[in-house]
C-alpha cells in the first residue's frame, strides 16, 4: 500500500475514530480533529509548518469536534462542502474546488447519503496523482455510511438518504483509481455503520472486491436494502452531538479549567446533594465490585467508556461527579468531553480509599467465579441467567436456559428485568455486566450476582450447558471465534432501600 508520507492518522480507540494530519512545506490541515487541541498543535509546532485548513466531513453524531478551538487557536480556516450550516463562520466548498496547502492538493468530493453535507476529500499529490481518499462516514473498510442517521435534519427517509448515497459512491468514489488509499472515519466498533473492518487503512481496489455495498452489479434497489437492513437505534446522545457541532462550544483545554476540580469526602457529599449529581466510577468493573460509594454507576475507562457514558445516561447536561484511578482525572474527563458531557463538576480527592477511610457509608456487587456459578446452577437449575450482550452476540451462541437484554436498551427495557432471587448477570468478559449491574444497584435492586470473566469463562465451564455456534453471517453451525476481549481497546495515540442516606436521593437520577 502506497502510503503519502505527509500523511498521519491519529486514530482513537475508545470512539473507533480517525482524525487526520497533513503536511506539506511549511502548511498543514487536520480533518475530522476531536475535541483536543492540544495532540495537533503538538504536531504543528514539532514540524515547523502552520495550520491552514480544519476540514470537516459532515457533522458529526458519535463525538464533538474541535473544530472551532483548533480554528480560534491557528487562525485556519474551517471548511464543509455543500448543505452545511453552522452558527459559526466557516468556508461552504463547492463540488470539485481545491484546497493547497504546500505542494498538494485537496479535491472537494460532495458524496451526500449518510448526511446532506457529507464530503469527502482526495489527496493529489506533488505529481498531480490522486494518492489517498478521505472517506469520513461515506465509505468504511467493510461498509458505507448508515442513511439513518440524518433523516429527520433533511425531510428524507432513510431509503431516500441511501439512494442519495448509491449514486454518491458510484458516481464520486467507484470511479477513482483502485490504488488510491482509503482512509475512513471509523474503524470496527463505531456505531456509525454495521460491518466495519478492524483494519483502519485500506485501498479502494480492496474494497470494490470485497465491501458489499461496492458490488458493480448491484441495483440501487439491492443497495438500499441491504444498507438498511439490520440498523440498530443509534444512541441516545447522537442528536445531541450534531447540535452541539453545528456551535461554537469550549475546546478541552477551556474546560479543564472548570471540571478539573478535586473535592474531599466531605466536599464530594456535599455537592452531590446540592447539585443533584451522578457519581460514576469509572474504576475497572471487579474493583468497583468489591467496594464502591452507594448508588454510583460503573463505566470502566479502560474499555469502551466514552460510547457507552453516551449511550447510558441520557442527558448530557447531567451534573456528574467522578470517582477515578488516581492520576487519571483528567483522561476521564477528557474523554467524557469528546462526547458533549461537560457538567462534570469534579472529582473525589483520593479516590474511593479516600471516601473509605473518612467512615462513608459503601456498598458492594456480588461477583462469582464461574466455577462457582456451576456449583449454584447445579443446586438450581432454574436459576434466572441474563446476557447482557448484544441480540447478534447472544443468537451467535449463550446458555442455554439464560435470557437476553442488552446492555444498549437497559434504559428502554428497564420494566422487562426478569425477576429472580437472584439474578446472575454476565456479558462477554465482565465489562458491561458490572455497568447493568451497578445500574441495577443505583435503582435499588440488590438481588443480583454479576459472573466473573463473561460467555468466555462461562462457555469454558464444566457443568455448564451452551449452544452450538452459529455464524451470524451464514446461520450455520461452525467453530466458534475466539472469546471477545474484556474490553474494548482505548487510546492509540424489586427495589428495596439500601440506607437513608443523601446517596439515597440519586436513586432515579440516572435514566429514570
Amino acid at each position: 500500500m502506497n502510503i503519502h508520507p505527509s500523511v498521519e492518522q491519529i486514530y482513537t480507540g475508545c470512539l473507533a475514530q480517525g482524525a487526520y494530519f497533513i503536511h506539506s512545506n511549511g502548511e498543514a490541515l487536520v480533518i475530522d480533529p476531536l475535541r483536543e487541541s492540544t495532540p495537533y498543535l503538538e504536531r504543528a509546532e514539532k514540524l515547523g509548518v502552520k495550520i491552514k485548513y480544519v476540514l470537516e466531513t459532515h457533522f458529526h453524531a458519535d463525538f464533538v469536534s474541535g473544530h472551532v478551538a483548533l480554528a480560534e487557536k491557528t487562525g485556519a480556516k474551517i471548511v464543509y462542502g455543500p448543505n452545511a450550516n453552522p452558527s459559526f463562520e466557516f468556508h461552504s466548498a463547492k463540488d470539485g474546488e481545491v484546497l493547497e496547502i504546500g505542494d498538494l492538493k485537496i479535491k472537494v468530493l460532495h458524496t451526500p447519503g449518510h448526511t446532506m453535507e457529507s464530503t469527502c476529500y482526495l489527496l493529489i499529490d506533488e505529481d498531480g496523482q490522486d494518492r489517498a481518499l478521505f472517506s469520513g462516514d461515506t465509505l468504511f473498510l467493510g461498509d458505507v455510511g448508515r442513511p439513518d442517521l440524518a433523516q429527520k435534519a433533511a425531510s428524507m427517509t432513510q431509503e431516500d438518504l441511501a439512494s442519495t448515497l448509491f449514486d454518491s459512491l458510484r458516481t464520486k468514489i467507484m470511479t477513482l483509481s483502485p490504488e488510491v488509499v482509503v482512509y475512513p472515519g471509523h474503524g470496527a466498533g463505531s456505531a456509525c455503520g454495521k460491518n466495519m473492518s478492524k483494519e483502519t487503512v485500506g485501498t479502494l481496489g480492496e474494497q470494490l472486491e470485497t465491501n458489499y455495498a461496492l458490488r458493480a452489479n448491484m441495483s440501487r434497489e439491492e443497495f438500499v436494502k441491504e444498507v438498511t437492513d439490520g440498523l440498530l437505534p443509534p444512541p441516545a446522545y447522537f442528536p445531541e452531538n450534531v447540535a452541539l457541532n453545528k456551535q461554537a462550544i469550549p475546546g478541552f483545554e477551556e474546560l479543564l479549567a472548570d471540571a478539573g476540580k478535586s473535592f474531599d469526602p466531605v466536599a464530594f457529599e456535599a455537592m452531590a446533594n446540592e447539585m443533584e449529581a451522578l457519581v460514576l466510577d469509572t474504576r475497572k468493573p471487579q474493583t468497583f465490585a468489591a467496594g464502591h460509594i452507594p448508588n454510583s454507576i460503573n463505566i470502566g475507562i479502560d474499555g469502551g467508556f466514552a460510547p457507552w457514558v453516551g449511550a447510558l445516561i441520557p442527558d448530557i447536561k447531567q451534573n456528574i461527579l467522578l470517582v477515578t484511578d488516581n492520576g487519571r482525572e483528567e483522561e476521564v474527563i477528557k474523554r467524557m468531553a469528546r462526547v458533549g458531557y461537560d457538567r462534570v463538576l469534579g472529582y473525589l480527592e483520593g479516590g474511593f480509599e479516600a471516601w473509605s477511610a473518612a467512615g462513608k457509608e459503601t456498598d458492594h456487587i456480588e461477583s462469582i467465579t464461574t466455577a462457582e456459578f456451576a456449583q449454584r446452577l447445579a443446586a438450581d437449575p432454574a436459576a434466572v441467567v441474563l446476557d447482557v450482550r448484544k441480540v447478534g452476540e447472544y443468537t451467535a451462541e449463550r446458555m442455554t436456559t439464560s435470557i437476553n437484554l442488552p446492555l444498549d436498551d437497559l434504559n428502554a427495557r428497564f420494566n422487562e428485568l426478569p425477576s429472580g432471587n437472584p439474578v446472575y448477570i454476565h456479558c462477554a468478559g465482565g465489562y458491561r455486566s458490572m455497568i447493568f449491574s451497578s445500574i441495577l444497584k443505583s435503582r435499588g435492586i440488590h438481588n443480583i450476582v454479576d459472573i466473573q470473566g463473561g460467555f468466555g469463562a462461562i462457555k469454558n465451564q464444566e457443568g455448564i450447558a451452551v449452544t452450538d455456534y452459529v455464524c451470524p453471517n451464514s446461520g450455520v453451525a461452525t467453530n466458534p471465534p475466539a472469546p471477545e476481549a474484556a474490553v474494548a481497546p482505548a487510546e492509540t495515540v424489586t427495589a428495596e432501600s439500601n440506607g437513608a442516606t443523601f446517596l439515597q436521593r440519586l436513586l432515579g437520577r440516572f435514566g429514570r
